[in-house]
């Protein structure tokens, strides 16, 4: 049985927990593939909401195997309180497996993570704060400590010992901050070892495993496309790769094994942080966008700024992942608008572009070409099938998936759970 990737097709804040969540009846393992606690995927089942930020959203499907691939950076305090705070709804993460190979945000990660983007000022990147960044930094230049490294005391000690030599020379000379004690920190990190060791597996091989025996494996990014750390607005990106190349390095899945890549796009767009957003609103229309559609991040809380849909967006999407069905999530926010702009080009220096500029500078000072199409007054969350929407819902809809190239084989209606109208099966 092939896998199937989910990636954002913009900046992150799609919906792709929904959609995770609307294939959970057919899936057998959700491998998060990236990324760490700074992004997350908010579920809504009945009247209850899960905001989740490490813990794969299969998480919350009794028959489904969650699983943390070797390309997330695991903060292990955060995963525990993520942990205990499912089971205190009654949700068991007793089938949770961790890959021996991802890597662990460590203290110093945190540290100077808040710091180093404190002292930038107004060219901060927007970061979180939360170390994902430093963690990154430190697998590719090899001082990385990962989850095997707790099943072994004295290689952890050794790891963190080497670390802390030249961060604490960060910390104390350069950024005038404490230095972090080695010893509380091994410690620490040995008591999360005794929760933890019985979830580390070597998840590559139990997902090859799992696909020769024909099961349905689900591979969910978190963030977008366009914070990719290649393929995005760099450097107002993350440090990972949450495309549907980064599935495959991120969980040990080699590419000939992936049938579908399903893109997540908003029927407007979001983007949480710093950097180029051609569509931006900025005035009480973007406000209403926020409000209405409750855009704060599931795991910051921070205001998502708001703008039109991007179609050149959805395009270099489409072209870097490969999309093959796209998910259109929070049409129903739009229920209400007289006339719905869609960027369907940009403006730079006089010169009309189809796709992204290639420079960095020529994105910053693109501006966005709108054609407009007429709204919709009617609320359409009590929607069952395609044919149920208003006329000129379904035209918006039909124009947006021929403007980005590939189907639109499913659409939100609404934040419930059973809120989607399927047009194409997605498995």
């Amino acid at each position: 049985m092939p896998a199937v990737v989910l990636v954002g097709a913009q900046w992150g804040d799609e919906g792709k927990g929904k959609a995770t969540d609307l294939l959970g009846g057919d899936v057998d393992y959700v491998v998060r593939y990236q990324g760490g606690n700074n992004a997350g995927h908010t579920v809504v089942i009945g009247d209850q909401k899960y905001a989740l930020h490490l813990l794969p959203t299969g998480i919350l499907s009794p028959d489904v195997v969650p699983v943390i691939g070797n390309g997330v950076v695991i903060d292990p305090r955060v995963l525990l309180e993520e942990i205990d705070g499912l089971a205190a709804r009654g949700i068991s993460a007793e089938r949770l497996l961790i890959s021996a190979n991802a890597h662990l945000i460590m203290p110093h990660h945190r540290a100077l993570d808040k710091v180093s983007e404190r002292y930038l000022g107004k060219a901060k990147i927007g970061t979180t704060g939360r170390g994902i960044g430093p963690a990154y930094g430190d697998k590719i230049y090899r001082m990385g400590v990962r989850v095997q490294d707790l099943l072994d005391p004295g290689i952890l000690a050794k790891k963190i010992e080497v670390a802390l030599t030249e961060k604490n020379q960060l910390l104390t000379k350069v950024y005038n901050r404490r230095g972090i004690d080695a010893g509380a920190v091994v410690e620490e990190y040995l008591g999360y070892a005794e929760r933890l060791r019985p979830h580390i597996a070597d998840t590559s091989l139990v997902l090859s495993k799992a696909l020769d025996d024909g099961k349905f494996v689900l591979l969910e990014g978190g963030q977008g496309t366009l914070l990719d750390i290649d393929h995005g607005t760099y450097p107002f990106v993350t440090s990972s790769s949450p495309t549907s190349g980064g599935a495959c390095a991120g969980s040990g899945i080699p590419p000939t094994r992936l049938s579908k890549v399903i893109g997540i796009v908003k029927a407007y767009t979001t983007r949480v942080g710093s950097g180029p957003f051609p569509t931006e609103l900025t005035d009480e229309t973007g406000e209403w966008l926020r409000q209405t559609g409750a855009e704060f991040g599931t795991t910051t809380g921070r205001n998502r700024r708001t703008g039109w849909f991007d179609a050149v967006i959805a395009r270099y999407a489409t072209r870097i992942n490969g999309v093959t069905d796209y998910f259109l999530t929070k049409l129903d926010v739009l229920s209400g608008l007289e006339r719905i702009p869609v960027c369907v080009a940009y403006e730079v220096d006089g010169v009309r572009h189809e796709e992204i500029p290639m420079t960095q500078t020529d994105f910053h000072h693109a501006k966005p070409v709108y054609e407009e199409f007429p709204g919709w007054q009617e609320d359409i969350s009590e929607a069952k099938t395609f044919d149920d929407l208003p006329p000129n819902a379904q035209a918006y809809v039909r124009a947006l998936e021929e403007m980005s190239g590939a189907p639109i084989s499913a659409v939100g209606v609404g934040p419930a759970r059973d809120a989607t109208l399927v047009l194409r099966s997605l498995t």
